[in-house]
Formats: structure tokens, sequence, C-alpha cells
């Protein structure tokens, strides 16, 4: 039955969207663009205007993500190389961990970080670190977005932070998601990381679903005004591994509830239907602008809304039925800066961790057969 109401909520969306004009839209008129896909077979489950073209704030990192695991693999890089805040890094804005210019980190704790707290000032510095420089990075980014069909996406950073020309669709970053979980499955572990502690500090993962939805194993979420909360899950369960992106919801607990139910509705639909990510086609009369709900998601109004959504210990209320309390406190990885180099410890103000130089490493499951 929870099924029969998803079902409901898309259809309504979708004609929402057909009545929409192509010039000029208001924000409110822009339906909440959603997908879930089986990994294993790319198979479309379900969708609602997946060509919209969105702004993907932190989602961008999945790509981020994506090229590193590529320079990874081809051994150009390995998980010890040094990842050094640049000021151009360090000047980033929030969300971020305030690392002066010059502290340093292992790529392992650079990318820990950056998918576990989300944070834009490490984003920008292991994209220094893997493309040489930013704008060459950024190249590499879209030079993959290409290759893999994201044929309506394109990127201009490496953390997602808002900026003209930078945009993407629920379509196409299910199909970054699901070459994550094809391609590189010996990484997959950095996407359900619960949390990570850095010198006495600890944080939190921002995906409510880890440790909330039965087999939930990634991947990553998203704010920024002008896209409202994104979503991207993934879960496996007796084998079969589904990803769900939502766009464009109104709180941290809607797009987790969204997200829930689609993967719910992924893992236990029987499969029916032929599209798949390759065949679906393009629709929608507004996909080719890009959807900027700023003025419904930014508003004083919509911010007690999200107050409201609130226990009075201030945890996220959660409406999916799929979603639960985790069972467990969360576990964390120890994420530490790297010693100064010894040209600079004549305290020139580089950051230091307090917990040496010796590093955790996030442990690295083995690939599912669904994965390969």
């Amino acid at each position: 039955m929870a099924a029969v109401g998803i079902l409901q909520k898309i259809m309504g969306g979708a004609v929402a969207l057909a009545l929409a004009a192509t010039v000029a839209v208001p924000a409110d008129a822009f339906a909440n663009p959603k997908i879930v896909v089986d990994v294993a077979t790319g198979r479309v489950i379900y969708h609602q205007e997946a060509f919209q073209r969105w702004y993907p704030a932190s989602l961008t990192k999945l790509m981020t993500a994506y090229v590193t695991f590529k320079a990874l693999k081809s051994g150009r890089i390995t998980l010890d190389t040094p990842v050094v805040m640049s000021k151009q890094a360090a000047a980033q804005k929030p969300s971020k961990m305030y690392f002066k210019p010059g502290a340093r980190m292992t790529m392992n704790t650079a990318l820990t970080i950056m998918l576990v707290k989300s944070a834009n000032d490490i984003a920008m510095a292991v994209g220094e670190a893997v493309g040489g420089s930013d704008e060459n990075f950024v190249s590499m980014m879209n030079a993959e977005a290409a290759r893999l069909g994201m044929f309506s996406t394109h990127f201009v950073n490496a953390n997602g932070m808002p900026q003209e020309g930078q945009y993407t669709t629920a379509r196409d970053l299910a199909v970054l998601t699901v070459a994550l979980r094809r391609e590189f499955p010996e990484y997959a572990g950095y996407f359900s990381v619960e949390g990570f502690i850095n010198g006495t500090k600890k944080y939190t993962n921002y995906n409510l679903l880890i440790g909330r939805f039965d087999g939930a194993d990634g991947m990553k979420t998203g704010f920024i005004c002008s896209s409202g909360f994104n979503q991207i899950g993934s879960a496996t369960r007796n084998g079969r591994t589904v990803v769900a992106v939502v766009l464009g919801a109104d709180s941290l607990g809607g797009r987790a509830d969204q997200a829930a139910d689609l993967m719910q509705l992924g893992l236990t639909k029987p499969e029916t239907g032929t599209d798949t990510l390759a065949t679906l086609a393009p629709y929608g009369a507004t996909r080719d602008q890009v959807a900027d709900v700023r003025n419904e998601i930014c508003n004083p109004k919509a911010a007690q809304v999200r107050s409201e959504g609130r226990d009075e210990d201030g945890k996220m209320k959660l409406k999916s039925p799929y979603l639960h309390e985790m069972d467990h406190d969360p576990r964390f990885v120890v994420a530490n800066l790297l010693p100064p180099e010894p040209s600079a410890a004549q305290g020139d103000g580089i950051e230091q961790g307090d917990g040496g130089p010796k590093l955790k490493r996030i442990p690295i499951p083995k690939p599912r057969p669904s994965q390969q």
C-alpha cells in the first residue's frame, strides 16, 4: 500500500509539470525529480521528472569521488597521497573543516571527510591534488560525465557550491551512482561510514539512511537554497542493489523519507517494464531550464516548518515506515591531519591534528556479486 501512495504522488507531480509554461516558469511549477534504478541491470523501476535540470549541490562530490577513484585504480595516486590545503581550498564557504592553508592529510582521510561531512574545502583540495589545479580537475569531471552519458550535466566546481553553469538531472545522477557502484566496489566503504573523529571532535554522516534503512550502504546528500534538499540513497538486500535519487525535497527529513520509500519500492517491486537508464527517453516541457527553488526553500515560513519537523531533543522526525532509529551508537573512523612539513614546523599557523600521523583506514568490503 505504501508503494501505491508513492505512485499517486509521482503521477500528481507529472501532471503538474505537464501544465508548466516553457519560459519564466515559477519555481513551484517544477516537480520534485526522483528516480530509482536497479544497479545490476540498469532498469528504471520508477521515475518522476528525471530529465529536469537541477542544481546538484553537494551531490557534485560523487563525481569528485568518481574521478578520484579512477585515478586511484590506475595507480596514478594512492590512498597515502598527500592532500594539501591551498589558499583557494581553505577559502571555500561552509560546510567546511576550516583547516588552514598548508594543512596536510592523506587522500584516504580527505575522501572520508569529503563524503561524510560534505566539506567544501576538502573537496576543492582533493580536486587540486588529483587534477593539479581546480580548473583541470573540473575539465576531468566534465569529460567523465560525457563519457558516462550524463548528457544533461555540466560541472563548474568540485564541491557543488552554487555557480552559474552547474546543473544535472536525476537521471544523470543515477547514471553516475550506478557507475560508482559497478566500477569501484573496492571503495564502496566510504559511502557507508557512520562518522569520523578529527582530533577530539566527532562528525556524524549527514545521510540519515545509514543505519536507519535496512540494507542502506550509501550514497550522498546535498543542499543549497536553489536546489532544496537533495539525496541519493543506495541499499542492498538479498544480493540486489538499488539506488534512488531525490531532488528538491523541503527538508532533511523529507529527502530521507522520500529516498527510503523509493528504495523500498525498488527492493520489493517485481521487475517489470523495459526502460533502462540508457533507453529512457527524455521528457518534460521545462527540462532545458535549470529549476531554482530558492524562494520556496529559504524563507522564514519554510524554516519554521522545518524547525517543527524536529522533536524536543532536536532530532529529525522521520515519517517513512521504512526508517527506524539506529540500533547502535554511530561507529567512527579516525580522520586526522598529517604532521606539518619539517620546514613549516616553526609556527607558521598550519593546523595540526591531535591524533598523530597514524591513520585508521576504512574497512573495504569485498565486492558483492551484484556490484561486479
